[in-house]
């Protein structure tokens, strides 16, 4: 069966495979980084008090993860065109289309991760006199992460050890600093 198998068409096209590998790598990096940032704004939105952020958040989630993904490379590739009379190209189409659809599904799992902080964590970022916002950027938001990823290579002792080792080292930074600043400016 394999006797009649040309390999020579495989070498023959190297150039071309590795050209749209190198797509694909480009596609792949770009779609996950703006899916991972568009998803914590989400998550962030879907999080908030304020009904109609929640709102909207919440609508685009169920949109896009109620559409097949090749339904919406179509639409921004057939019909954003025809709504903005500029073609976004094959490229562009996907990306968009990509990125849109990652992020509803990274804004669940990065809101499930915040949500699984316990509420204890948000309360020392508090009495630290941090606000909210500073409190999700330091405290919350890192916790998630290593709690992903955690998840997703199946290394928690790795990454726990790792989050715990530069958080010490923060807490240790900053408790030293204070302590010059209070010889410094005692009275």
């Amino acid at each position: 069966m394999l006797g009649k198998f040309d390999y020579q068409v495989i070498w023959n096209s190297l150039p071309l495979l590795g050209h749209g590998m190198w797509v694909t790598l480009q596609l792949t990096v770009i779609a996950i980084a703006g899916g991972i940032v568009l998803g914590t704004l989400l998550a962030l939105m879907r999080l908030s008090k304020f009904k109609v952020l929640s709102g909207v958040a919440g609508s685009y989630v169920n949109f896009f993860r109620a559409m097949p993904l090749i339904l919406v490379i179509f639409w921004f590739y057939f019909l954003a065109p025809m709504a903005t009379g500029e073609a976004l190209g094959s490229f562009g189409s996907v990306l968009i289309a990509f990125t849109l659809f990652e992020a509803a599904y990274y804004c669940e799992i990065i809101r499930a991760g915040i949500q699984s902080v316990t509420r204890s964590q948000i309360n020392a970022g508090m009495a630290l006199g941090l606000t909210y916002g500073q409190t999700m950027r330091y405290i919350i938001l890192p916790l998630t992460a290593a709690d992903m990823v955690a998840v997703r290579d199946n290394r928690l002792v790795e990454m726990y050890g790792t989050a715990a080792l530069v958080y010490f080292v923060l807490c240790l930074s900053g408790s030293m600093w204070v302590k010059r600043l209070q010889r410094r400016y005692a009275l």
